[in-house]
């Protein structure tokens, strides 16, 4: 760890960041994460919406700036006249990648009636037959979870649904036989308002579908959640899906693509709405919300609020008074 850490710094200082910038403290959140608190100019948080909560209220208490990006309940909106076995392939990665421990991660999607079928089948299909294993290789397309707390979790939400009426169209095991924190990416159908993944992140392999009248229901229903951090949408034409995507509230936006487009777009702000974040990353935004403004103003010697020194205040004021509302009216 110590000999990794100066090598971190070394090379951070050749790429021209000073060195005392970056430093790294190893340790539990519960213990390192209230030194911090304690301590920072400024807090910029990674993490869960809860936890996210109590940080901003312990910084709130020393009044200092706190920015955070934090859990998403991300919806895909798929449109009847999207490229559906196109769609099914971004999906996987949307949904499954990093097992789906990412914050960007999809967790329910929305397909217009007419569609729904067809991309159930195409969708469990392409689910089913998704590569798993471990390693650092390109050979599989989803890997393991990081904890047995975070396998729990997943298991839970899944028995939770299923409990309650849902369907499981791809996936739903546990899998001992790749390794101790694997599962199957799971896809479930006809999943109840009162499950918990319903409304609740998993932050894992877990993602619901259900069907929508049209794309106005679609939008409906994917800002019917206390997230906002980001969503996909699917349609016809990049025209009617920037339409679509315009109306959604969240942070971030993609259309035709599961959450690269936003999250790359480096010049452009990245951050949440409702419980999935405060203030942004990347963008001038994301820059400036390190820094604290202010303002240094020089006045005229010759010119000051108590007029000339040749000019009798009781002549200065009304004269002052009349210029201001002078500038009002050719202003308005």
């Amino acid at each position: 760890m110590t000999d990794r850490s100066a090598t971190d710094r070394e090379t951070h200082r050749l790429a021209g960041l000073p060195r005392e910038v970056w430093q790294v403290v190893p340790g539990g959140g519960a213990e390192v994460g209230g030194a911090i608190v304690d301590r920072c100019d400024f807090l910029m948080f990674t993490g869960s919406s809860a936890t996210g909560a109590r940080l901003g209220a312990q910084i709130g208490a020393r009044l200092i700036p706190f920015s955070a990006e934090l859990s998403g309940k991300n919806p895909m909106i798929v449109g009847a006249g999207a490229d559906l076995e196109r769609v099914a392939e971004i999906a996987v990665r949307a949904c499954f990648a990093t097992a789906g421990q990412l914050c960007m991660s999809v967790e329910r999607i929305y397909v217009e009636r007419a569609a729904y079928p067809r991309f159930c089948e195409v969708f469990a299909a392409r689910v089913r037959a998704t590569k798993l294993g471990g390693g650092y290789g390109w050979s599989a397309e989803m890997g393991s979870l990081v904890s047995e707390d975070q396998l729990s979790v997943v298991e839970e939400h899944l028995a939770d649904a299923v409990g309650k009426g849902a369907r499981v169209l791809a996936g739903g095991r546990r899998r001992p036989d790749l390794g101790p924190l694997f599962h199957e990416p799971t896809l479930l159908a006809d999943v109840p308002a009162d499950a918990i993944c319903h409304d609740e992140e998993t932050f894992g392999p877990l993602v619901s579908i259900y069907p929508v009248a049209d794309l106005d229901e679609a939008v409906a229903r994917a800002n019917d959640s206390r997230y906002g951090l980001a969503s996909a949408v699917f349609c016809a034409t990049p025209e009617q899906g920037y339409e679509v995507a315009s109306r959604l509230t969240t942070g971030m936006a993609n259309v035709d693509e599961g959450y690269a487009a936003a999250w790359s777009s480096l010049a452009g702000p990245s951050g949440g709405m409702g419980i999935s974040g405060v203030g942004y990353r990347h963008g001038k935004e994301g820059l400036l919300k390190y820094t604290q403004a202010r303002t240094v103003a020089t006045q005229s010697r010759k010119l000051h609020l108590g007029g000339p020194d040749l000019i009798p205040s009781r002549v200065w004021a009304p004269a002052l008074e009349r210029s201001t509302n002078l500038l009002k009216y050719r202003r308005g």
